[in-house]
């Protein structure tokens, strides 16, 4: 045996070379390369020798230290070492995951990709379930393209976000794997292959495995036991509440099997409640799809039975892993290191109350960064508004956890991108795109945090104001003082202040909170919540049982705009009816069309549909307004009937408006030389993340941080406009998704795709994945100009711009306004700009002196009020001025304040209000220094007199302004203010 050479690179601080035990001699002594651990069981280090503990036993404690040697023909295996424990890289988060996918191709299973975070679905807000993108097929509305699907799904669910960090397992972001059969297998393979996943690949010991089924489900129960001996006694019945799954009040639906994990079998078989938590985690889901309920409860089996699974590969990891919780895996831990260090806390040393706060972290960090690379950014609506309320908790939490600006020094920094930068180091295996949008995730995350944490700060001013008022509402009473749970939950939803830091500011004042009413808002927003996230809808609009025999309509309209077509159903209000007659207002399908319908951002076609009557030879004519998508590739004609009669089964001429089409055509191609163009001038980072296009305009929206200048505005016009002028053929070739991919396709925002793709080339200039019509050559889109260019929420961008015949009308317009212009002022168009520079600095210097007018006059009127202030005080040395002046404005308000301030000498207070317009309030209180030292504020005088106007408004101690919309209680305020002065001032 000889000594082995190891590796000096290969290998982290955190890794071993782990050996067979065979390979281990404990006499002669072996160096340590510094910094690696070689062992096979556990191990300490020295800087010179490697200590090993008994060869045979891994588990076995070290009783001394032991000299070892290895044999030169040993193979060595790297091993994750976690807070001292060997870690096979076979239950790592990435293995189980491939683990899983392998496992079902090899049993005839297509492996797919996850879908976005941003489903293809109107009735989901985000992707919740790994089978929200199969869920077409489910109800028969597009044909399989597979028989079987495998698929590791990313997804969001906030309805359960308060749990988050409290429990073991609530996240918002996880992955589902799942299986997949669109009437290809059910229960008994289904079965079957969980059960072999569970115990033959993953290794999970038989006797630690329970399983619930539907109560009334004997076939399930008799595999599992009688196919696969699972014991009686390990098989639970459940009710329709926890076995039975429903895609909402109607549609598929079926019987449900779970799959259990028994961390404490010591515990025993009787009395057992799979919803222990402490004792058992739910890990797969088997849904049987086998009926559809219809309208009146009752059910009745579905044509293709189908096979919905979920397994969590967070919750498996948990397990394989043998770690506490879902956060401590190998798939979010690494997040919490990083915010424990920013917050220089230790992890394993911290009480449960830290170490749920860096659960917390953790887990929306993920959800933040793989939203945000997927189109979703912050805004307070929609999607966004999801997205912006985990990062503000991120924040809130980081604050309470002592992190200040980015943790690392700059006060002025954000925390937020470098936590993002340990998410995207492990989205690998789980979105190859996350690493190539670092750069926008990075700078989104960094904007949202810098401005979040002025928010904290506008509400802690808020919630000072909120413990002033009160303080103020119990003075003369004996009642406590209390804080509202409404105020609270405005500070904790609207502002992201936490309320523990709300209860103990309050406390500090003496205040408490009530937190009933609090717990009731927010029980309120969780259902809202709940509403929006938790379930996936399975219904069918337009017509659905109309539409169950409907094929996919065959769509000619690229090398058409005429065909003939059968008229296979029409709807009236959403039900189906066999003919419609002049007048009315129709929704038709046909088995064929040159129509396009809406999707990729473009509009549906208009047109005519005409049918010839065969009696009388009369025409049957629909004009049609717009085409939309339904149930997959079902295209709606929508329409009216300018004359005669229309029938189901009848054959008529679908006519496309030419116009119009071009029109689209025009401004779609555009939309792809305009991001091509932003890409150029801003950046490669900027991503498409919305479009229209019309008849009469383009929208693009995209992402970036800032507005435009006018000079990159200027350019990327010009290079559209080049791009134009160069009458370039377009490409357009239909390939698999791999290659049009590698090919360097750019897919269209918010587009699903299928295995086959068509992409649009303009050769040398852009690629796109795209389903719409385009243009033959670039000259015929004539021209593009660029309308607006404006912020539509943070991060998000949108420029509006027209092309060829819009393009020319819009030029036309522009330039009859020019003329009219030019008309008005008596000038040349190149003269226009200077001659309204002049008549606006004429309009400022009129402006002045009106405004120096007005004030003079409020200063003669102040001057013979001042005579009405009365002196009050125990010295009788303070006057005190309170007074209506009629219609006069703020500014000259403020003006007659500071004169009768001045005039009366200090100490003086002095009041003013005014009505200067229909439905105004002006008001102004001017204090002496000698008044402020009696520790009266202007501000604090003139809150409630705003309150009372309809109003609000603030300043400093000494002045103070505001506005308000009642003119009506004016006078009653004043009056108000007046004794409340006075008391304060006597005193």
């Amino acid at each position: 045996m000889t000594s082995l050479n190891f590796p000096k690179t290969g290998h982290g601080r955190d890794s071993i070379l782990l050996f067979p035990t065979s390979c281990f001699q404990s006499k002669p002594f072996l160096p340590s390369s510094k910094g690696y651990r070689y062992s096979s069981g556990l191990i300490v280090r020295t800087q010179t020798l490697i200590y090993a503990s008994s060869l045979s036993n891994g588990r076995t404690k070290i009783k001394g230290p032991r000299e070892i040697q290895f044999v030169a023909k040993a193979q060595p295996v790297a091993v994750e070492l976690v807070e001292g424990k060997l870690r096979d890289p076979q239950t790592s988060g990435d293995a189980i995951r491939q683990r899983f996918l392998d496992f079902y191709a090899a049993r005839g299973h297509k492996v797919l990709p996850s879908a976005s975070l941003v489903p293809d679905d109107p009735t989901v807000l985000l992707t919740i379930a790994g089978m929200l993108q199969f869920k077409p097929i489910f109800l028969g509305k597009v044909p399989r393209e597979v028989p079987s699907a495998a698929t590791s799904q990313k997804c969001i669910r906030t309805n359960d976000i308060e749990n988050v960090g409290r429990t073991s397992r609530h996240q918002t972001f996880f992955e589902m794997l799942g299986n997949f059969s669109f009437g290809d297998y059910f229960k008994k393979e289904a079965i079957k292959w969980a059960w072999e996943l569970s115990t033959s690949e993953y290794g999970l010991p038989a006797d630690r495995l329970w399983i619930s089924v539907y109560e009334d489900d004997d076939e399930t129960f008799a595999l599992w036991h009688d196919e696969l001996g699972i014991p009686k006694e390990r098989i639970k019945r459940l009710g329709e509440d926890d076995n039975f799954w429903t895609s909402g009040v109607t549609g598929p639906c079926g019987p449900c099997s779970e799959l259990y994990y028994d961390f404490h079998p010591e515990r025993g078989t009787s009395d057992v409640d799979l919803g222990d938590d402490t004792r058992f985690i739910e890990f797969y889901n088997l849904v049987f799809m086998q009926y559809n309920k219809k309208d009146d409860g009752s059910l009745e089996p579905l044509k293709q039975k189908n096979i919905d699974t979920g397994l969590g590969l967070e919750r498996m990891a948990r397990i394989l892993q043998k770690v506490p919780n879902n956060y401590e895996t190998d798939l979010i831990f690494p997040i919490l290191e990083k915010a424990a260090e920013l917050a220089n806390v230790s992890y394993a040393l911290a009480g449960d109350s830290t170490k749920t706060k860096l659960k917390i972290i953790g887990d929306h960090m993920r959800a933040v960064v793989y939203l945000i690379s997927d189109g979703v950014n912050p805004s307070n609506i929609g999607r966004g508004y999801v997205v912006r309320r985990l990062i503000r908790r991120v924040v809130r939490t980081g604050r309470l956890l002592g992190v200040k600006g980015d943790g690392m020094g700059d006060l002025q920094g954000a925390f937020l991108p470098i936590l993002a930068k340990k998410v995207i180091e492990l989205s690998t295996n789980i979105d190859a795109d996350v690493k190539t949008r670092s750069s926008r995730i990075l700078e989104e995350l960094r904007r949202e945090e810098l401005r979040f944490v002025l928010t904290l700060e506008r509400g802690e001013k808020l919630l000072e104001q909120m413990l002033a008022d009160a303080l103020l509402n119990i003075q003369g009473t004996e009642t406590a003082p209390c804080l509202s749970g409404k105020d609270a939950f405005i500070l904790y939803d609207t502002y992201g202040f936490p309320v523990e830091i709300t209860k103990e500011v309050a406390e500090e004042r003496g205040i408490s909170i009530d937190m009933n009413s609090f717990d009731i808002e927010m029980e309120k927003q969780r259902q809202l919540s709940q509403a929006a996230h938790d379930t996936v809808k399975l219904a069918v609009e337009n017509g659905a049982n109309h539409a169950e025999d409907i094929p996919d309509t065959e769509f000619l309209g690229y090398n058409t705009l005429h065909s003939k077509a059968v008229v296979e159903g029409l709807l009236v209000n959403g039900s189906p009816v066999t003919q419609v007659s002049k007048g009315g207002e129709v929704e038709i399908l046909l088995n064929r069309t040159p129509f396009y319908a809406e999707s990729g951002g473009q509009i549906g076609d208009n047109g005519f549909l005409y049918m010839m009557e065969a009696e009388n030879g009369q025409k049957a004519i629909v004009e049609i307004k717009d085409v939309q998508k339904s149930m997959g590739n079902i295209f709606v004609h929508k329409g009216t009937i300018t004359e005669g009669t229309i029938e189901v089964g009848r054959e008529v001429e679908a006519a496309v408006d030419a116009n119009l089409r071009q029109r689209a055509k025009v401004h779609h191609t555009a939309t792809h030389l305009l991001q091509s163009a932003l890409k150029r001038v801003i950046g490669q980072e900027t991503s498409q993340a919305g479009s229209m296009v019309a008849f009469d305009r383009l929208r693009f929206d995209f992402n970036f941080h800032r507005s435009l200048q006018d000079k990159e505005l200027e350019e990327i016009e010009g290079l559209i406009n080049q791009w134009i002028g160069d009458g370039t053929i377009l490409e357009t070739k239909v390939m698999s998704l791999t290659d049009a991919k590698g090919a360097g396709a750019v897919a269209m925002f918010g587009e699903k795709y299928g295995e086959q793709v068509r992409v649009v080339e303009v050769p040398g200039v852009s690629m796109e994945l795209c389903g719409g019509t385009h243009v033959s050559n670039t000259a015929e889109i004539r021209g593009f100009k660029i309308i607006s260019e404006q912020g539509i929420a943070s991060g998000i961008r949108r420029i509006e711009a027209v092309a060829g015949d819009a393009f020319i009308e819009y030029v036309l317009t522009r330039d009859n306004y020019m003329k009219q212009l030019c008309s008005t002022l008596k000038v040349k168009a190149e003269e226009v700009t200077g001659r309204v520079d002049g008549l606006l600095e004429e309009l400022r210097l009129t402006r002045n002196e009106v405004s120096a007018a007005r004030a003079k006059a409020a200063i003669y009127k102040a001057s013979t009020l001042a005579s009405r202030a009365f002196t009050i005080g125990t010295s009788k040395s303070i006057r005190l001025l309170v007074e209506f002046m009629d219609d006069i404005d703020a500014d000259s308000l403020k003006s007659a304040a500071e004169y009768l301030v001045d005039s009366l000498k200090d100490p003086a207070a002095v009041v003013l209000g005014s009505c200067p317009g229909e439905g105004k309030v002006s008001l102004v209180v001017a204090l002496t220094p000698g008044v402020v030292n009696l520790g009266i504020k202007a501000g604090e005088v003139i809150k409630p007199l705003a309150k009372s106007c309809g109003g609000g408004g603030g300043g400093r101690p000494n002045f103070a302004q505001a506005g308000g919309r009642k003119p009506e209680n004016l006078l009653g305020a004043l009056e108000e203010a007046r004794e409340q002065l006075k008391n304060l001032l006597e005193k």
